[in-house]
């Protein structure tokens, strides 16, 4: 009697969709919380603030401590939220 995985076994999985247009309405509710991040460059800088503005390219970094600063999407290693709000 086959288990119950077996079904499976053999037949080609669908590999998962390349973007899955969820970083926009990430991005959108981190501005709009004004929630502070802190983004890992690829040059291993981490620079803190919250997200003022994005588009297909870019996101705008809006900071207390420095100047606002506009950093390429290919840029960032990862973006990760600091728990606080502006």
């Amino acid at each position: 009697m086959p288990s119950q995985g077996s079904s499976n076994f053999g037949k080609k999985r669908t590999p998962p969709p390349d973007e899955t247009f969820e970083e926009s309405t990430y991005l959108k509710a981190l501005g709009e919380k004004q929630k502070t991040v802190s983004l890992k460059l690829a040059d291993g800088e981490v620079v803190r603030g919250w997200i003022e503005y994005y588009d297909k390219n870019m996101v705008r970094l809006t900071r207390e401590d420095g100047p606002n600063l506009f950093i390429f999407k290919h840029e960032i290693m990862y973006i990760a939220e600091d728990g606080k709000k502006k």
